[in-house]
């Protein structure tokens, strides 16, 4: 077999399908954000507005926390020195999941190396080690959530996306003797929609199943101090694993989860995940730490998040462009074609020097491909100006849909 040929053959696959993936050289500046720099392959060196960061809040450049990692990488170093076991426990790691189990209103907190590896570790930890456990996953979970449930090897069912009359179904068709885990999220990053919390966590007590809800693209932004939407649904307790990062509202890199202290300590001594990775920078830690600490203090940031992604939808529609229902800070625009989502994409980071992502199949369903915004505090009145001239120009040329 030739092996080089194969990696072509299938790379070319994907180019001519409109899904190849080209990342954006960027280069960040901290204290302009949304503003950056992005280097072409010719050298070029231009300014960009950025307008798909899952650095929801601009975090990323709070001052508090470039200097929490700068100070503590200059006591501590730059690396923790090994795993969690092993020599690279440092006492940033026990301040943040400090931090974040009181966030969560929870015993203790678990962190990992990403949000990813947290959802892929506890899932398939839990699932596999709890004799007949049976997994009741929400149809559009994350990446990470299916594949930790694939690897526990566990019975799965899947329900209808937030339908809450077959997650019903399902729950009365499992033996009632048999533990179960249902599976899902909070805000569902690529609709924007919300799962309805508090009647999963009514179905979970009437049938008796342990909760999982993947936070990561609430913690920080909803709650009155960021815990999320269980937070500000008054649901936390209710929850058995809540899981988050902090590498988007929080800015910095991560994941945890949180729930009871046995909970915790099961998936710390039994998740290979956690056991065989090396522990996260002590600098990193603190800066972390820095994020979700203000973050718990400055509710009128969230106030401001919400205002700016209600204002920014309310300018699509006005423009009549296909903005999709959200009930969240995402705000997807339908193209439902993937070459063309791509060439729109160029088009407004060629022309305009405005930079959305693409998103296509396979992380979204083939046919609703889409450009995916998250305004930010930062974005200001003049750049979601300059943005909306943009977008009509690119539709109209482009020929794509306007909204029905």
């Amino acid at each position: 077999m030739n092996y080089e040929q194969f990696f072509a053959d299938k790379i070319a696959e994907l180019k001519a399908e409109g899904r190849y993936r080209v990342f954006a050289d960027i280069e960040r500046q901290a204290g302009k954000f949304p503003k950056a720099f992005v280097h072409s392959d010719s050298g070029e060196v231009k300014e960009i507005t950025v307008w798909c960061s899952n650095d929801y809040m601009g975090m990323g450049q709070n001052p508090a926390a470039i200097k929490a990692m700068s100070d503590t990488a200059a006591s501590y170093g730059v690396g923790a020195g090994g795993t969690r076991n092993i020599s690279g426990t440092m006492h940033e790691h026990i301040l943040l999941e400090d931090s974040l189990a009181d966030l969560h209103q929870k015993e203790s907190a678990l962190l990992f190396q990403s949000g990813w590896i947290a959802n892929l570790t506890t899932l398939s930890t839990v699932a596999s080690l709890i004799p007949g456990c049976v997994i009741v996953s929400d149809s559009k979970n994350h990446n990470s959530m299916i594949e930790g449930i694939r690897h526990s090897r566990a019975e799965k069912h899947i329900f209808r996306h937030n339908d809450l009359e077959d997650l019903e179904n399902i729950l009365k068709s499992i033996d009632p003797d048999l533990p179960k885990l249902i599976a899902f999220e909070s805000v569902y990053s690529m609709d924007g929609d919300i799962g309805p919390i508090k009647e999963i966590c009514d179905l979970a007590d009437k049938y008796g199943a342990m909760t999982f809800l993947d936070e990561v693209h609430a913690v920080g932004l909803y709650g009155k101090r960021g815990g999320g939407i269980a937070e500000r649904e008054g649901q936390m307790d209710r929850i058995t694993i809540i899981q988050g990062t902090l590498a988007k509202a929080y800015g910095v890199i991560g994941g945890y989860i949180a729930g009871t202290k046995a909970m915790c300590d099961f998936v710390r001594s039994y998740g290979s995940g956690f056991i065989f990775s090396s522990s996260m920078p002590p600098a990193v830690a603190a800066a972390a730490r820095a994020n979700v600490e203000y973050m718990k203090e400055h509710n009128e940031l969230r106030t401001q998040h919400q205002e700016r992604a209600a204002t920014l939808k309310q300018r699509f529609r006005d423009a009549g462009l296909p903005v999709m229902d959200s009930q969240s800070h995402i705000v997807p625009l339908m193209v439902g074609d993937a070459i063309l989502c791509k060439q729109a994409s160029d088009d407004l980071m060629r022309l305009h020097n405005i930079y959305v992502q693409p998103i296509n199949y396979p992380t979204v369903e083939r046919g609703t491909e889409r450009l995916r915004f998250t305004p930010t505090p930062h974005h200001s009145d003049e750049v979601m100006d300059e943005l909306l001239k943009a977008v009509v120009e690119v539709w109209g040329r482009l020929g794509l849909k306007a909204a029905a």
